[in-house]
């Protein structure tokens, strides 16, 4: 069975085209933006057109508009090819990636939020998370911190809160790595994962006071 891997969620932009579980191709740019340019560009680089019986696609949290397409695309895709399309929080990713590099190690994800917050959440030595999603200013991602080992973009500057005795990967997640997720960690749910509230809300959801 071959499986396509879609990662856009941060200013990385990456597709991998698996069969079975080896890596057949990837591809991995970090853009900051035009994620809509490149995405399909990248598949249809790979063999195949990167053709797959399975896709597997970044639920976020991270990007408002990368996440958005990145599931469109895989959605698309999954009904012109008849593929299962399953989501996957970026998060659960970002931590595997780290204890690939430190097995055994329980490991907080600190990503790059919006409006100078931080995606932050906490992972168990087997890569279960530990809490919900939070969207934090620095400072209280520093008060929330639980691991001494922590991984993503934002992940030097808590240890730089922290002082000495953190372990920091500055990582983003790439789509090569998805082998690395737990079965549990993939879903029929294609919901984006936002991590936090939307900027603005309609009249009818203001509070009555």
């Amino acid at each position: 069975m071959r499986t396509l891997a879609i990662e856009t969620a941060t200013e990385a932009c990456s597709v991998a085209l698996f069969d079975g579980v080896q890596l057949v191709a990837r591809d991995h740019r970090v853009l900051g933006r035009g994620h809509a340019e490149q995405l399909v560009p990248m598949i249809a680089a790979l063999p195949g057109k990167g053709q797959a019986d399975r896709i597997l696609v970044s639920r976020g949290p991270g990007s408002f508009t990368g996440v958005r397409i990145g599931i469109a695309t895989a959605r698309a895709l999954g009904f012109a090819w008849k593929a299962e399309v399953l989501g996957y929080p970026t998060l659960a990713l970002v931590a595997a990636m780290a204890r690939a590099d430190y097995p055994g190690h329980p490991v907080t994800v600190c990503m790059n939020g919006g409006h100078g917050e931080w995606f932050v959440q906490d992972f168990g030595a087997l890569g279960e998370p530990q809490d919900a999603v939070l969207s934090l200013a620095p400072g209280q991602a520093a008060a929330s911190f639980r691991n001494t080992l922590v991984a993503g973009n934002r992940a030097r500057g808590l240890a730089d809160l922290l002082g000495s005795g953190t372990i920091a990967l500055d990582i983003l997640p790439e789509a090569s790595t998805v082998p690395l997720l737990a079965d549990s960690a993939l879903g029929n749910d294609l919901a984006p994962i936002y991590g936090r509230g939307p900027d603005a809300k309609l009249p009818g959801e203001a509070k009555i006071r």
